[in-house]
């Protein structure tokens, strides 16, 4: 039997995440749920697996008042499928931040950008002199990326902040990000707003959004999209791609 995936995030005040810790725990666990469950006191990020109806409940559960009191009510959640377990165990850490960058200096919560959604975004790729950014690490361009993207040659993504503070707000055009969900985008784009970047555009829900959103024979992407759990890489409708090797990648 197939299983559900969801990639998740928000960004919403968790003053409380230590001892949210627990709850969100004992909720994966008592629905079979498998993946990596990250909390910060900026939000959550994460991605698991269960079966539909485990998904669904979980879901449900982060949208009610049982365990974060309705604050996750602007979740950004893809999901995809699973012919095998993406995940072999579950885990559900504290972390200062929900995404690693600069140990929380730069807050979603002031602002990040404009957001497109996906099937807008071909129109905004033709746009000229616009400045098109890949905010994913080097080994993750390097199975897929669209049409005309900067590489940055990322190692990690906090080296996002090195490219940024090569570049003058003044001078530069309009500038759009991408990564796989958003999450980077929206820490990347907050960080660029900071500078004084007057106008940056964000992929709403990412790279996943697109290639389930956009018909193949529409789009502007070229390869796979890298899934940090053992699918390796999906494609055009959130398809697995089993001809990625975990040994060729990283």
């Amino acid at each position: 039997m197939p299983h559900t995936v969801a990639a998740l995030y928000q960004f919403t005040p968790l003053p409380d995440a230590a001892a949210l810790q627990a709850p969100l725990q004992a909720l994966c666990a008592r629905l079979g749920i498998t993946g990596t469950l990250l909390l910060a006191g900026e939000g959550i990020n994460g991605t698991v697996a269960g079966s539909a109806e485990a998904i669904q409940s979980f879901l449900s559960e982060l949208n009610s008042e049982n365990v974060f009191g309705g604050r996750l009510d602007d979740l950004e959640c893809k999901l995809s499928t699973a012919e095998g377990p993406p995940f072999r165990r579950l885990k559900v850490k504290l972390k200062s931040e929900i995404v690693t960058f600069d140990n929380g200096a730069t807050d979603p919560a002031r602002g990040t950008g404009t957001n497109v959604a996906p099937e807008d975004w071909n129109a905004l790729l033709g746009r000229p002199d616009l400045l098109l950014v890949d905010t994913r690490n080097a080994f993750e361009v390097a199975l897929g990326t669209f049409e005309g993207a900067v590489d940055l040659g990322l190692k990690t993504f906090g080296d996002f902040r090195a490219f940024a503070d090569a570049l003058d707000p003044a001078t530069m055009p309009e500038v759009a990000l991408f990564c796989t969900g958003g999450i980077r985008c929206e820490k990347a784009g907050a960080y660029l707003k900071g500078r004084g970047f007057a106008t940056v555009h964000l992929l709403k829900g990412g790279i996943l959004k697109y290639l389930e959103t956009v018909p193949e024979a529409e789009s502007r992407w070229t390869g796979d999209c890298f899934v940090f759990d053992d699918r390796i890489a999906l494609g055009h409708g959130l398809v697995e791609r089993p001809d990625h090797p975990p040994e060729a990648l990283r």
